[in-house]
């Protein structure tokens, strides 16, 4: 077992001895900040409301190469269902168990013993490597990286590439490189009636009645048709509820909300425009809200996206594909300064679910993948 996967395998598994549910960091971020201290990075923590983030930089020109990520996970569920304690960091026949292992405790290590091996080697490179750190990532996104992002910009330190350790990987390690996201838009709804009695229709007014043809021109209406690097928006309904239990009751009120996710084709303004236009259509008595809970961003082909391709070729012999698929990531809040981003980290296959693991192997090779990539930027 070589000296990387050793210290990348200990580092992985004593953070996820953290039970650092979110927004709870649970020392993570001090642990890995008293690492990077002796490499010479100055440490900064940012704390907002029940927030922990830690900014730590080294060295003070440009470039700026970040590694960014988290250290909350999702909540473990019941333990009885694991087969061993979600925060035991069980190793077991090449894999490392416990929640957090994939996403993303198992990349922050990887990122912390790949900078400890390239500054050893090359302790005189160009630039500043930088590492952005949160512990609200799963949680509601207000008081990390936003608030990190926010103050950085307002003292015009810029970073100039970032890769983000999220779980990218769907088969084998590095087949899959996030070169941007979706964007999301959420909507909540109401539609107001008139309740009553279900024997005396004429008395009342059914929400569900009046917003049902509504509803299907939504889930049927074509938003745009994507491009080369998104695919086609999205819209669907995730929540919808009214009533009052009982069976004898016509409900006053209905609520729906529901999710667009969405390309560079459209964007949320016009969205919006559009879900309005279909709601007055039909004469509905509503009310609607909004959150963005981020526009779309892509890295095109470049100095950041190459290097990654190029290491990844290099230690796993693949061309990995370039995707802007799934969910969101913290990337979003980092690409409008004008980073380029990518994400870059395990297999995805057991992420936020019962017995999540990650490869001791995958491991290693991912921190060779990263120390290859700064230097393919810093050297």
């Amino acid at each position: 077992m070589g000296a990387a996967l050793v210290d990348t395998v200990a580092l992985t598994c004593e953070l996820i001895q953290r039970p650092s549910v979110t927004p709870n960091d649970e020392g993570c971020q001090e642990l890995i900040g008293q690492r990077l201290a002796q490499l010479g990075f100055r440490l900064e923590t940012m704390v907002f409301e029940d927030t922990t983030n830690l900014w730590a930089r080294r060295g003070t020109d440009g470039p700026v190469f970040c590694f960014a990520g988290h250290t909350d996970v999702v909540p473990a569920g019941a333990e009885h269902a694991w087969i061993y304690p979600p925060f035991s960091a069980t190793r077991k026949d090449g894999y490392i168990y416990g929640r957090g292992a994939a996403d993303m405790k198992g990349s922050l290590a990887a990122m912390v013993v790949a900078t400890e091996r390239f500054v050893a080697s090359h302790p005189n490179h160009k630039g500043s490597i930088a590492f952005l750190i949160t512990s609200d990532e799963e949680g509601p996104f207000i008081n990390g990286t936003p608030k990190v992002v926010e103050t950085l910009e307002a003292r015009q330190e810029k970073i100039t590439w970032c890769l983000v350790g999220e779980p990218s990987s769907t088969a084998e390690l590095g087949d899959v490189v996030k070169n941007g996201r979706r964007g999301s838009l959420t909507g909540d709804l109401i539609v107001f009636g008139i309740q009553g009695h279900v024997a005396y229709p004429h008395l009342a007014e059914n929400p569900i009645h009046m917003a049902s043809s509504a509803l299907a021109e939504l889930a049927h209406s074509h938003w745009d048709d994507g491009n080369d690097s998104f695919p086609p928006t999205s819209f669907q309904i995730s929540n919808i509820q009214a009533g009052t239990g009982a069976g004898n009751v016509i409900p006053g009120e209905l609520h729906v909300q529901f999710n667009f996710r969405f390309s560079t084709e459209s964007t949320s303004e016009q969205l919006k425009q559009r879900v309005i236009d279909i709601v007055e259509h039909h004469n509905l008595d509503y009310s609607l809200t909004w959150k963005l809970n981020g526009e779309p961003f892509l890295t095109e082909s470049g100095e950041l996206v190459d290097a990654t391709v190029k290491a990844i070729a290099e230690f796993t012999g693949r061309l990995p594909e370039l995707s802007t698929a799934g969910g969101t990531s913290d990337g979003r809040f980092i690409a409008p300064t004008g980073a380029q981003v990518i994400e870059l980290g395990p297999v995805n296959a057991t992420i936020h679910k019962v017995n999540e693991c990650v490869s001791e192997e995958d491991l290693d090779t991912l921190t060779r993948v990263y120390e290859k990539v700064l230097e393919n930027l810093l050297c």
